[in-house]
């Protein structure tokens, strides 16, 4: 019996060492019932739940957008080669011609010579063929011939000289009626001295009354324009800096400037006439025959009307330029 209890109790204590190892947390040693008697005989225990370290997951961190990061970059388109132009037009040659020349030179051979000068040819006889079109064209169409402008033989210039100074004539002593001369001098100034007797013929001629204006308040010593008036500050509200200064002057306000500085007699003629054309006071038709030259009408068309297309076909852009001389008639 006493046997019998023995082998019991060895028994039971190696089955309560197995229930304490099972309930243990296996990262802990094995406690003994030794070291942990005050707990006392538990045939059943809670055992604590398995904590499960949850991981944290990071997320990486945005990169930061840089203005860089929105430009897209563009595919660079293709290169396009120009076309070569066809051989012998006038765009080859003048792409080539330098080419050919520089190879004759520097290798004077037969064939590289030959080439340059044949090509040369190729030119002369397509600026000959040219010539001979445009002779055609232009003495076939009155508003390209010049000679209807200006003739170039020698008798009808001189008799378009003699039409256009019997004009110049009239028109100067019509412009005498309605304008005069105003002349600012100094009496120190050689080139107004000059000057006076040049606008003495200009009165004489034509009638023109002239306006003498002394900047010093003397005479000239010539005793040309005794009866000079002293200049109280006109010259300054002209802009007067040089002198001899001329100035066409038509009652009440109209002040057109001639020059400042000395001028022939055909030269001053010339510009009274062209400065009356720009006022208004000569007619545009009058002012064309007084400069020996037929008025006809002019190719000056307005801005914008005549279209890119039109532009682009010949036959189009003659009658757009003919229509537009038409309207716009003389200069």
């Amino acid at each position: 019996m006493n046997r019998y209890c023995a082998f019991l109790a060895v028994l039971l204590t190696l089955w309560l060492q197995a229930i304490t190892a099972w309930g243990a947390d296996t990262d802990a040693p094995a406690i003994s019932y030794f070291t942990d008697k005050q707990r006392g005989w538990f045939w059943y225990e809670v055992q604590p739940e398995l904590v499960v370290k949850k991981q944290t997951v990071t997320s990486p961190k945005p990169k930061p957008v840089t203005p860089a990061d929105n430009i897209k970059v563009q595919p660079k388109p293709p290169t396009m080669t120009p076309a070569e132009p066809p051989p012998l037009t006038s765009a080859w040659l003048r792409k080539n011609m330098e080419t050919y020349l520089n190879k004759a030179i520097d290798e004077p051979t037969h064939e590289n010579v030959a080439a340059f000068y044949y090509l040369q040819r190729v030119m002369m006889d397509k600026a000959e063929r040219f010539t001979h079109s445009a002779r055609y064209v232009v003495m076939s169409d009155p508003q390209l011939d010049e000679t209807v402008r200006r003739p170039v033989a020698t008798y009808a210039v001189n008799e378009a000289n003699h039409q256009s100074s019997m004009m110049a004539d009239k028109a100067l002593k019509d412009i005498a009626g309605l304008a005069g001369i105003l002349f600012f001098f100094r009496s120190d100034c050689r080139y107004c001295h000059v000057q006076a007797p040049i606008l003495n013929m200009l009165a004489n001629a034509y009638g023109f009354n002239l306006y003498p204006v002394s900047l010093d308040g003397l005479p000239m010593p010539n005793g040309l324009f005794g009866n000079f008036k002293t200049d109280q500050g006109q010259a300054a509200l002209l802009g007067v800096e040089q002198t001899p200064a001329l100035f066409l002057m038509k009652p009440p306000r109209q002040i057109v400037p001639l020059s400042q500085g000395v001028l022939s007699l055909e030269e001053l003629t010339s510009r009274i006439l062209l400065a009356a054309k720009e006022s208004g006071w000569l007619d545009a038709s009058q002012y064309q025959t007084t400069q020996g030259i037929r008025s006809t009408p002019m190719l000056l068309p307005a801005t914008g009307s005549i279209s890119a297309s039109t532009a682009q076909e010949p036959l189009a852009l003659i009658q757009a330029l003919q229509h537009s001389a038409q309207i716009g008639g003389m200069p």
